[in-house]
């Protein structure tokens, strides 16, 4: 071997690591699924314009190379140094050396070092290395395929330890999905049925396979009543796969929307892999006001299973839970579900209604203060209720109903409702010390929460202290909507036009939907345009003031460009 071609192979070496170190990473953060860190490293190069002329150059290298050898190093310094961007540890969202990344990090150095020692072997090291360099997130996304299979294995033994403590406990296992307000409907459900029974609700987002088994093994004692289980999918068959070991008793759909529509390809089979989680359910407690989800209703309900439907306008729904004192009509206006009369329920409805105990209202007097009123219809039942501003209605529709078919009473679900809890980081609003309100909207990346947000940012900038609104700045920082696939970048665009009618300001975060939020933005929104988090937030306490109002809607860890 030459110099030249020892020194391309060196520089093809240290360029793999490097590459290896910045993909290991996305693929951590994307949650280690085949073909994700191909679709980054597409964005990282494509999506950016020094990106893209790196790249070039890069490739231009590899072309040259066979007639040039030196010119080997040219991709061998493109991997090194690119994208540039992406970081090596990162800043919102770090490397973390967990015992899965470091059987992913050793299956991809076995592929790429094999690659590269392959190439020596047989002369072509000094045209192998440099194009193993670059094509380290296409080896990466290989090592995850190839350690998915032993993932599964090893996981199987925190399953079947799972499996078996469910088997002794015997919970009722409420679970919970859908495209959105799935977290926040298991945080009301465990609300409301936690004063009456014991119950274990699965924490943050552990609402997949390795987190629901943890969740079970962990703190599902005995004596334990009530399992609330939060349940995601990025694919088919993934719900199906949990309910065949966690078998839900109640099975709640929230809402469908285009959330994780890049990896489903369209909205109906969203609705499909959602519906899993009614097989075997004794109970399908479903948000009808999507008539994707009532015409899933209908479906299972000619099949025989017991549904509940619920809504937040519909009267005639099994339970509604409608904004406004007069949200329903009288008692006798709503037919049961045979036609039959309901009247004989007035009197439930009455005790429902009775203020709570002394020492109970003493305890909610803060939360009282702040909630809203509403009316809530169950089967013909009415029940003037509060509910807290940032309550979605049909999620308090689709929690009611869950604490109802376990057992709770109406006036225990009527005295709780005031006191819901927000789910962090959605829509909770709060005054720093410089004066300013604060929306944090960051865990929210759907277009109907979007448009929510924005309503709570035109309420909230109204009535806020003396000075007239006109006169507040109402600024909106984001980095736009991820993951709804075709739609992305109308869906982005759609929000900017609608915060121009709402907000003074629009902040966008990174390049990943700035052209499509530029596109939306109609003046006279200001638009200012910054590359970090970090930097929206200095330009923030750079520039807003006392009673000027910001909404951060939606966040994106650093491995998004």
């Amino acid at each position: 071997m030459t110099a030249v071609s020892a020194a391309v192979v060196a520089l093809g070496a240290v360029g793999s690591a490097l590459a290896g170190v910045r993909w290991l990473r996305v693929a951590q953060r994307e949650h280690y699924l085949p073909t994700s860190v191909l679709r980054f490293a597409w964005r990282w190069w494509y999506g950016l314009a020094l990106n893209r002329a790196l790249a070039a150059v890069g490739l231009a290298g590899v072309a040259v190379m066979p007639v040039v050898p030196a010119v080997g190093v040219v991709p061998c310094l493109a991997a090194m140094a690119g994208p540039v961007g992406l970081h090596l540890r990162g800043r919102t969202s770090p490397l973390v050396w967990t015992r899965r990344l470091r059987t992913l990090g050793a299956t991809w150095a076995v592929l790429q070092s094999g690659a590269i020692a392959a190439g020596a072997v047989l002369g072509a090291g000094r045209l192998v290395a440099p194009v193993a360099a670059l094509a380290t997130p296409a080896l990466v996304d290989l090592a995850c395929a190839l350690t998915a299979r032993v993932e599964r294995r090893l996981a199987r033994r925190f399953v079947e330890s799972a499996r078996a403590r469910l088997a002794r406990v015997k919970p009722s296992v409420v679970a919970i999905t859908g495209s959105y307000g799935k977290t926040t409907t298991k945080g009301y459900v465990a609300h409301l049925v936690g004063p009456s029974r014991a119950t274990v609700a699965s924490p943050a987002s552990w609402n997949n396979q390795a987190g629901l088994a943890r969740t079970i093994n962990e703190r599902l004692a005995l004596g334990t009543e009530v399992l609330v289980a939060e349940m995601g999918t990025y694919g088919p068959g993934e719900i199906a796969g949990l309910c065949a070991w966690l078998r839900p008793t109640l099975a709640v759909i929230t809402a469908i929307g285009p959330v994780h529509l890049e990896r489903f390809g369209s909205e109906d089979r969203i609705v499909e892999a959602k519906a899993e989680i009614l097989a075997g359910a004794a109970v399908a407690v479903l948000n009808v006001d999507d008539h994707r989800l009532a015409a899933l209703a209908d479906r299972a309900s000619a099949a025989g299973q017991r549904v509940v439907r619920c809504s937040g306008r519909d009267a005639s729904a099994d339970v509604a839970a409608i904004p406004g004192p007069g949200g329903l009509p009288d008692v006798a206006a709503i037919p049961g579900p045979g036609g039959e009369s309901l009247e004989g329920n007035t009197q439930d409805a009455q005790q429902a209604a009775r203020p709570p105990s002394r020492q109970a209202a003493a305890a909610h007097a803060a939360h009282l203060a702040d909630a809203t009123p509403a009316t809530l219809g169950v089967r013909g039942m009415v029940v003037p209720v509060r509910i807290p501003p940032h309550a979605q209605p049909t999620n308090v529709a689709c929690a009611v109903a869950a604490a109802l078919e376990l057992g709770v009473r109406m006036d225990q679900v009527a005295e709780l409702l005031p006191t819901l809890p927000a789910a962090p980081n959605r829509l909770r609003s709060y005054r720093s010390e410089a004066g300013l309100t604060v929306i944090d909207d960051t865990y929210n990346s759907n277009p109907a929460g979007a448009q929510a947000a924005l309503t709570a940012l035109a309420a909230l900038a109204s009535s806020n202290g003396r000075q007239p609104s006109h006169s507040r700045r109402r600024v909106v920082v984001t980095p736009g909507m991820v993951e709804l696939g075709a739609r992305q970048e109308t869906e982005n665009t759609a929000f900017a036009a609608a915060a121009s009618s709402v907000a003074t300001d629009l902040v966008v975060v990174g390049h990943t939907n700035r052209r499509a939020l530029r596109r939306g933005a109609i003046p006279p929104l200001r638009l200012t345009e910054v590359a970090t988090r970090h930097q929206a937030v200095e330009w923030v306490r750079s520039n807003l003031h006392h009673g000027d109002v910001v909404l951060y809607e939606n966040d994106l860890p650093d491995h998004y460009p």
